[in-house]
């Protein structure tokens, strides 16, 4: 069996981490088998859908690495992948569940409903099935009346005690049939309704798993009957735990600070992000939590995904984010960060921005700290007065910078390991060691006794800028001489 899955969203939002994750695992069961994913737009729902809503969710997920096998954009054996252009797959169905008296047209009103008081004090309306056993005498006579078009009714079968399902994550759940009306498939405008049409795509699309939310989970036994009622094997259904806030509440489309858009503004990895989905309710089998994305491949699997709802925990995210930033090539990193550079305060750092960035490194949670930590290479200004009183305290002082700059001088290439080499060479020559050496080199250079190693910090500023601070009569932390 060749493993399919399939990821669904209107698009009546941008993605949060709750069903994006769902997304998450369906590419990483997919790949792990060697399968295909689809991707189905569901725009049924026209009085939800946003402008530019499939666009944004296109946008998230390619931004991701989500890359699908089928569907917009993209095409495939089974379009179109948009539900509101697969219209006539759904005349089909009912037509073929009307002819073997699985569905009927149902020509009730609402005050055909029974209304009674659900466990949770709600009200709960009930149909009462007036309609399929009508007689067929009549119901030609309705059909052919001229009214409004009735709706068509799914016929649950009679003595069913319950539908039962096997879930891959909560394992075998038995579902009272009594708790399931015979319910809408066709509303009288002609439309699919939810249920239905997501059975009728998955089996015209073949989808072998369903991997999803667990707030699908009530959808599930309406779903399941539709699939026995169309003749074709149920898939594989695998629910996952509900993605909490870090406040403890439901994640929503509207929730800024969980939206796959921001994460990628503020400059977060993109696997750094898909590692952290995929650690929402599924576990690494050694306990790894940081992983490379065919690290993921190789290792997700259903059976060790949690029955309990998962938090965000976004100190977490941010720690990840970090890892995944320590990992990357210098050089990679270097181009990464640089969309997020501010000019406007920083142009000099362009000059050795590879350096500058390898120098910085370790203090990067995201693509966008680069700002924030700039100024430790570019601020000593400002701190030119602390860092005068600061250097001070050292005796021989200017004796010591000067005899570094004169030895650094001579450093061809302007590189970090020669650099470093250069200075506690220095050290030694003059009987200078530790925190007597390196801390007013720091001082002179960035106004400040802690930074960055000394040989990165050196390439990341270059011959000249570095130079010029070091030489007397230049101000400690990178001022204006004096």
């Amino acid at each position: 069996m060749t493993v399919r899955t399939r990821f669904a969203p209107s698009p009546t939002g941008r993605l949060h981490l709750g069903n994006v994750r769902a997304a998450a695992f369906n590419w990483l069961f997919a790949r792990r088998h060697g399968g295909a994913f689809v991707l189905r737009i569901e725009d049924t729902d026209v009085e939800r859908n946003v402008d530019g809503g499939e666009e944004g969710i296109l946008e998230d997920l390619r931004w991701l690495g989500l890359d699908w096998d089928e569907g917009p954009g993209v095409g495939g054996p089974h379009a179109p992948y948009r539900q509101s252009q697969r219209n006539a797959v759904y005349a089909a169905a009912v037509d073929a569940l009307l002819a073997a008296g699985r569905a009927y047209p149902c020509f009730c009103g609402e005050g055909d409903l029974e209304s009674e008081i659900g466990k949770e004090g709600r009200e709960v309306r009930h149909y009462l099935g007036r309609c399929r056993d009508l007689d067929p005498a009549e119901r030609s006579r309705r059909l052919s009346g001229g009214g409004p078009a009735p709706v068509i009714r799914f016929a649950v079968p009679r003595g069913l005690a319950s539908v039962d399902v096997d879930d891959e994550v909560f394992g075998p759940i038995s579902f009272p049939a009594s708790d399931i009306d015979d319910f809408v498939i066709r509303r009288s405008d002609g439309r699919a309704t939810y249920n239905f049409a997501v059975v009728v795509d998955d089996v015209a699309m073949e989808i072998t798993h369903v991997i999803r939310g667990v707030g699908h989970l009530s959808n599930t036994p309406k779903q399941a009957l539709l699939f026995d009622a169309l003749g074709r094997a149920r898939p594989v259904f695998a629910h996952l735990p509900t993605v909490l806030g870090a406040d403890g509440r439901k994640l929503s489309k509207r929730d800024g600070a969980a939206a796959v858009a921001e994460l990628r503004r503020l400059g977060y990895p993109a696997d750094a992000v898909l590692n952290y989905l995929s650690l929402l309710g599924w576990s690494h089998p050694e306990g790894k939590e940081v992983l490379a994305r065919q690290e993921l491949v190789d290792a997700v699997a259903l059976e060790r995904v949690g029955r309990s709802d998962t938090q965000m925990d976004p100190e977490k995210l941010l720690w990840i984010s970090s890892q995944h930033l320590s990992r990357e090539d210098p050089g990679t990193l270097a181009e990464h960060v640089a969309p997020f550079l501010d000019e406007t305060r920083f142009a000099p750092a362009r000059t050795h921005w590879k350096q500058v960035v390898e120098a910085l490194r370790t203090r990067l949670s995201t693509y966008g700290d680069i700002n924030e930590h700039l100024p430790i290479l570019f601020g000593g200004a400002e701190r030119g007065g602390e860092a005068a009183s600061a250097l001070a305290a050292y005796p021989g002082a200017p004796e010591l910078l000067e005899a570094v700059c004169r030895a650094l001088e001579g450093v061809d290439p302007w590189e970090e390991a020669p650099l470093a080499a250069a200075v506690r060479a220095t050290g030694r020559e003059v009987g200078t060691k530790g925190a007597a050496l390196f801390h007013p080199v720091r001082l002179a250079l960035v106004g400040s006794e802690a930074g960055p190693d000394l040989g990165k910090l050196l390439a990341a500023l270059g011959r000249e800028e570095a130079l010029g601070r070091l030489r007397p009569g230049s101000a400690p932390g990178g001022g204006a001489k004096v």
